[in-house]
């Protein structure tokens, strides 16, 4: 039980009421001890000594009236004190019903959404380690304006500025990303580049009526060697201003620069993007309708190279984690229409000349409109703010890969087959669209450190990934009644040269129950994998580098429609764990540099509900986090209710639930609510 404010209005005064009567009673007793003591004859011997006491029946008399009245003094203190006990039993039933329905008030607003509007700004946040700051250096300490700029109808139309290094001696950059809003608005996908190379992914959180604002500050100090020339920066925020959604962002991104003696970064960074930063435009691929293969040339003298990939499902794949096999999209037509396909199971994959290179199997990112709405107020979805990119060493590449030729690096997203007798197997294609570019770390080596060129093309063992499904499909005579369905996965994969490998061990299970005729489904997914790279460390010696990761994800939701209503009832529990030895530089990955060891949990329940040209939605989250990470550890826990931090000794961000996107039109289908922007 909480007593709070509620405590000192109530429980005080309630005590000191209770206390008054007690200590008037007692006061009583205390004087009637002392003026009418039950006399006895040594008493009254000792009082009366003229007193005969021989006429022993006449003092009978007196002892009786004595005591009578001693009675009678006694029974009104007993009086008093049974009213003073009455008084407090009853104020103390009353303190106790009072707590009580506070208590199951507060639980009832945690269930339902509240209709009362606050004037206050939503302030949203991530959970991260924050970026540590050393205090400013005599050689550089300068902040610099990359971008003010209020994105309104921005598809196709990016910001597009121009950044110059400063006049000191810097290594270490980072990135502070503020931004309000107001209105409606769905989530939006972000991409910034420095001229074709994607340096930092991002979303949006959605907009209320009385306005949003968050903060994100970045480590940019992986793109050092970026920094340190002219660049154009272009930073793509497709948005959507109409009569329905009245929401633009207004943005304001500044760098700071300072000399912080910080790790060696890559030399060289290679974009693996669709280069139209010439033409102003923003470099990503859409695969699958994109080709994305570009053509690197590498130096001669290279010692190592990481390539990071940034990619993540919109449209019809950004929930690609409740996606069915392709037999099963018709199943619920009639009901939530088209579900879909290529199965719960997605593969990142990187080509080299043609020859896999490695693979990302995708953290489920959750969007700020994602699944209900109510989640995500104030506390984001994990990574929401800031899209990790996973690694892959090619150095056992390099051999080939340094003999002054261009070579082919391809990027390609798979999922599986339509199931038949042979089995399931990865396919070529997906639903539309994942956003995806990459890029190559290269560091340079002095000549006798640095990979020789063999034109020798590195030991690869990468055996088809081993799949198992199972499903199973209920109908009544007149519909489908529910489905339920499994996959499972497990990939190795090896590519040695000389002194460098890399090795992968991944698996993944995804088991999906849909009811109701397709508007209750259920996904408990789980990722894991072990990455180790070997290879000649920056000092010329051999090292060895090994990251494994989790991703649990449980989401289940539930619609209920009627002809003037709809309702979204959810519940999720997710997280994120990754712990690593370390590597070269700063992460991409991890985000930091050295090893790492985070784990991060996120559940809650949401419900969501539209009717008669209005919305409502609320929701409790949760989460826990912790990293150790440059020799400390950042640990804290949230909770939120409805859009307010309600964790003991956290400040209150503001506020209850609010009119949603839903009330002006919505989406035109089940599935599509649950969709991003106009698609």
């Amino acid at each position: 039980m909480e007593f709070g404010a509620l405590g000192l209005y109530f429980y005080f005064p309630i005590l000191v009421i209770v206390l008054i009567p007690v200590w008037a009673a007692y006061r009583l007793i205390l004087c009637h001890e002392r003026t009418h003591k039950s006399p006895t004859i040594s008493s009254y011997n000792a009082i009366n000594p003229e007193i005969d006491f021989t006429n022993k029946g006449k003092y009978d008399v007196i002892f009786s009236i004595s005591n009578l009245k001693s009675y009678r003094s006694a029974s009104r203190i007993i009086d008093i004190m049974k009213i003073a006990g009455a008084l407090c039993l009853s104020l103390f039933c009353f303190y106790s019903f009072v707590v009580a329905f506070h208590h199951n008030i507060n639980r009832g607003l945690r269930r339902q959404a509240s209709v009362t509007n606050s004037s206050s700004v939503l302030v949203d946040f991530e959970l991260y380690k924050p970026v540590e700051f050393d205090p400013p250096s005599q050689e550089c300490d300068k902040v610099v304006l990359l971008m003010e700029h209020s994105f309104g109808y921005s598809y196709g139309q990016p910001f597009v500025g121009s950044f110059t290094p400063p006049d000191c001696d810097f290594d270490t950059v980072r990135i502070n990303f503020t931004v309000t809003s107001r209105g409606r608005q769905f989530d939006r996908l972000a991409l910034m580049y420095l001229n074709d190379t994607e340096v930092f992914r991002t979303s949006t959180a959605e907009p209320t009526t009385n306005g949003i604002v968050w903060t994100y500050i970045k480590e940019m100090s992986q793109y050092l060697t970026l920094w340190k020339s002219p660049q154009k920066v272009i930073f793509d925020l497709g948005n959507l201003i109409d009569s329905t959604y009245t929401g633009p962002f207004n943005t304001t991104l500044t760098a700071s620069f300072t000399k912080e003696n910080s790790v060696r970064t890559a030399d060289l960074i290679l974009p693996i993007s669709a280069r139209r930063s010439v033409n102003d435009s923003a470099s990503a691929f859409n695969v699958p309708s994109d080709n994305a293969t570009v053509d690197l040339t590498f130096p001669n003298n290279v010692q190592r190279a990481v390539v990071s990939i940034s990619a993540c499902g919109q449209s019809e794949e950004e929930f690609w984690w409740s996606s069915v096999l392709n037999q099963d999209i018709d199943d619920f037509d009639s009901t939530v229409g088209v579900l879909y396909g290529f199965s719960p199971f997605r593969e990142i994959q990187l080509y080299i000349d043609g020859v896999l290179a490695g693979v990302i199997w995708p953290f489920p990112v959750i969007f700020t409109g994602g699944v209900a709405p109510g989640f995500w107020r104030p506390i984001v979805g994990i990574d929401a703010f800031d899209l990790r990119e996973p690694e892959i060493d090619v150095s056992p590449f390099l051999p080939l890969l340094l003999d002054g030729k261009a070579h082919s690096f391809e990027i390609k997203v798979a999922g599986l087959n339509t199931p038949t007798s042979n089995g399931i197997t990865l396919s070529e294609t997906v639903n539309s669209y994942w956003v995806v570019t990459g890029k190559v770390f290269v560091y340079l080596g002095h000549s006798e450190d640095s990979i020789k060129s063999t034109g020798v093309p590195p030991s690869i063992h990468a055996p088809d990934p081993e799949f198992s499904f199972s499903r199973n499909l209920v109908s009544n005579s007149t519909a489908n009644e529910t489905l339920s369905y499994s996959v499972y996965a497990h990939r190795t994969l090896t590519i040695t040269s000389g002194q460098t490998s890399w090795i992968q061990d991944l698996s993944f299970s995804n088991y999906g129950y849909l009811n109701q005729e397709g508007l209750s489904q259920r996904n408990i997914q789980n990722t894991t994998g072990i990455s180790t790279v070997k290879g000649i460390g920056l000092s010329g010696g051999v090292e060895e580098y090994i990251t494994t990761f989790s991703y649990p994800l449980d989401v289940n939701n539930t619609y209920a429609l009627t002809a003037s209503s709809t309702t979204i009832d959810a519940s999720m529990d997710r997280g994120l764990s990754i712990s690593s030895s370390g590597g070269l530089g700063i992460s991409t990955y991890t985000l930091t540099s050295g090893p790492v060891y985070l784990q991060t949990r996120q559940w809650g329940d949401a419900h969501y509900y539209a009717a008669g040209g209005s919305s409502y939605s609320s929701g409790e989250t949760t989460q826990e986090f912790s990293e150790t990470s440059g020799g400390t550890t950042y640990s804290t826990y949230v909770q939120a209710v409805n859009g307010t931090v309600v964790t003991p000794n956290s400040q209150a961000l503001s506020l209850p639930a609010q009119n949603s996107w839903f009330s002006a039109g919505g989406r035109p289908s089940i599935r599509s609510i649950l969709g991003r922007g106009p698609n």
